[in-house]
């Protein structure tokens, strides 16, 4: 057996095997699962330890979808809505993002970047807000860069595939409560055991 199909058999046979982070996958194509618990139809849960958001549909379902979240401590977890929604957003960097690494994002402080292909943001955006607060900057996006999925790599927001987004899009109205659930803790929301 060499190394190659070793790794291969390993990821299949959902053995943890080191390397296996390493080989970028495709993204899983959204499906519907059962849940360990009842969640009202049409909620949005985040769940990060396992790179996955569930859109609620009853009677103990959800539409899965594989996301990418935010690095280290840019993961925020809490309750959240969906306060707008846009197609090919255009996209600014945040003061926060700007400081931790102006060689990368100072050029977009003034003008941003216009919405379209090659934008960070993606097909779709759905806007998270908190009462009291607002818009916190948050967003569920999409990315034309399908090998980040399944890490923790963005700038705090949750990134799924374009194709994926624009489906998630389709199904999410405005005012959908949005669940980030902690990092430590996102074993609460899984789907039951097979």
């Amino acid at each position: 057996m060499n190394r190659r199909t070793f790794i291969a058999g390993s990821a299949a046979a959902g053995l943890a095997h080191p390397l296996a982070a390493q080989i970028p996958q495709p993204p899983m194509a959204p499906h519907t699962v059962n849940l360990t618990n009842e969640y009202p139809v049409g909620q949005i849960h985040v769940a990060p330890d396992s790179f996955q958001l569930f859109w609620t549909l009853g009677g103990g379902q959800a539409r899965v979808y594989q996301i990418r979240i935010g690095r280290d401590d840019l993961y925020e977890q809490g309750e959240f809505y969906v306060g707008a929604k846009k197609e090919w957003p255009a996209w600014t960097p945040t003061p926060g993002m700007i400081e931790r690494e102006p060689e990368r994002y100072a050029r977009y402080a003034d003008g941003g970047m216009e919405g379209g292909p090659g934008n960070p943001m993606g097909a779709r955006a759905l806007y998270l807000f908190q009462e009291g607060r607002g818009d916190t900057f948050l967003r569920i996006h999409g990315t034309d860069d399908p090998a980040s999925i399944g890490q923790a790599v963005s700038n705090g927001c949750a990134g799924l595939t374009n194709e994926h987004i624009v489906d998630l899009y389709e199904l999410v109205p405005l005012g959908t409560p949005v669940f980030l659930h902690s990092k430590t803790r996102s074993d609460a929301f899984q789907p039951a055991a097979r």
